[in-house]
């Protein structure tokens, strides 16, 4: 927490507007009101127009949900795609060849790279460092900006390779890809994510040191867990305080609601209403033992345990699943044996189905029904983000009094600093936080 002696507030209602916090995707806002040394109202808004890709998707022929719904996201479509090709393949009675599943493993490690590796270089570390942004992170730790941007790059290449591009892929198909990648370009890239491996594991030595505040939180981690590898693309829904369930009973468990201040549902879970953790931090707590072998030596290297419960600490959660990624890439592309095939050839069928993967950020559920003729007549996505809001709320409730006898500014930067440890993505395009703090320090 920042230690500020700075002036206190006046004895008087006050309101702040801190118009710009950058590093956050997408646009949103922080309410914060204190009465005297009460917490009152603490919401995250998230006020930018909603964009109806559920209701988008209705009419359309299935093989068109992956690339619309790939724009739901431009730093994690995978998971997006993924999870709806997945959901649309279950309706169809489809298995994919099992190399297929492989190279489908090997393409969501590249978004973890991409995607982990810019939110730690570009997005959380400044905060450390005192850096208001990572072009003055890389004026003091040049080398180690460059290094994360590499590793970014390799991330971005892998994707072109399986996806066809970096940013919105369109390789993948209902019954695997739309075309196999060359044996040749596969191999070129090895070379690149060994050098990715160790780099990867340099970088979550030189996050294992950051001044990491004090601040734990007793949260209910969510996260897919799997018999027999760490859970990224399939699995059941594992969570801290209740048994394990089908990835099918997924709304059985868990609800979304509306509430005033946001244009974005939160997620609750049943039957008590209450908030839940997805995400990094999760995924480790309930897989640890499931991490790759460079993997969970260096988290056990750097002191990233399973029973780790401090958001700020999700930093080098991150960091060690990019050196999952890298390795788990790797495996998979000295093994792999490319198909005979790239589809799994189908009848179309009425159905519904649903599916359930890791993005980045956590847990990414989907639900479609379709016609006879294949076309999409119902979807719902779950985005991890909005199962995050309400815990992002509950942790801003837990930290409020620890900060209550700093100034107003102090208070609204470390807020925003909570706030970004979740990585949250409000959208994909424009990058701001507005935060209204309200103070009535007058005798009651």
């Amino acid at each position: 927490m920042n230690d500020s002696n700075e002036s206190k507030p006046s004895e008087s209602m006050r309101s702040i507007r801190v118009p710009i916090l950058t590093r956050v995707e997408g646009e949103g806002a922080l309410l914060v009101r204190l009465l005297g040394k009460e917490i009152g109202e603490v919401q995250l808004n998230i006020y930018e127009p909603p964009r109806f890709f559920e209701a988008l998707l209705r009419g359309k022929p299935m093989e068109d949900v992956a690339d619309i719904t790939s724009r739901i996201c431009g730093i994690c479509p995978i998971a997006y795609q993924m999870t709806a090709v997945q959901a649309l393949e279950n309706i169809q009675g489809i298995t994919v060849d099992p190399d297929v599943a492989k190279l489908r493993r090997l393409m969501y490690c590249a978004e973890w790279i991409e995607s982990h590796v810019l939110h730690i270089h570009l997005l959380h570390a400044p905060d450390f460092f005192d850096c208001d942004s990572a072009i003055t992170l890389a004026k003091k730790y040049p080398e180690e900006v460059k290094r994360g941007l590499k590793l970014k790059q390799i991330g971005n290449r892998l994707l072109e390779v399986l996806g066809g591009r970096a940013i919105h892929p369109i390789n993948l198909a209902i019954g695997g890809f739309y075309r196999l990648p060359r044996r040749e370009e596969l191999a070129a890239l090895i070379p690149d994510l060994e050098w990715g491996l160790q780099n990867s594991i340099d970088a979550a030595r030189w996050l294992a040191n950051l001044p990491f505040p004090n601040f734990d939180v007793a949260y209910d981690f969510v996260a897919l867990t799997h018999p027999d590898v760490y859970a990224i693309e399939s699995g059941s829904i594992a969570s801290s305080e209740s048994p394990s369930i089908r990835v099918e009973d997924y709304e059985s468990h868990f609800y979304e609601m509306h509430v005033p201040h946001s244009t974005a549902l939160q997620a609750r879970k049943k039957p008590n209403d209450t908030t839940y953790f997805v995400g990094p931090l999760a995924r480790i707590h309930r897989n640890f033992d499931l991490l790759t072998p460079l993997a969970k030596k260096t988290a056990e290297q750097i002191g990233m345990t399973p029973n780790c419960f401090n958001p700020y600490r999700g930093i080098l959660a991150r960091a060690i699943e990019t050196v999952l990624a890298f390795e788990e890439g790797l495996r998979i592309l000295r093994s792999i044996r490319l198909p005979s095939r790239s589809r799994v050839p189908f009848e179309v069928r009425s159905g519904e189905g649903v599916s359930a993967t890791e993005a980045p950020r956590g847990l990414i559920f989907h639900r479609y029904r379709v016609d006879d003729q294949g076309k999409v007549e119902f979807a719902k996505i779950v985005p991890p983000t909005s199962q995050n809001q309400g815990q992002i709320e509950e942790d801003l409730r837990q930290l409020l009094p620890q900060l209550l006898e700093f100034d107003d500014a102090t208070i609204a930067m470390d807020c925003e600093r909570l706030v970004r440890t979740y990585d949250p993505c409000i959208s994909c395009s424009t990058h701001f936080l507005k935060l209204h703090l309200e103070r009535n320090e007058c005798e009651r």
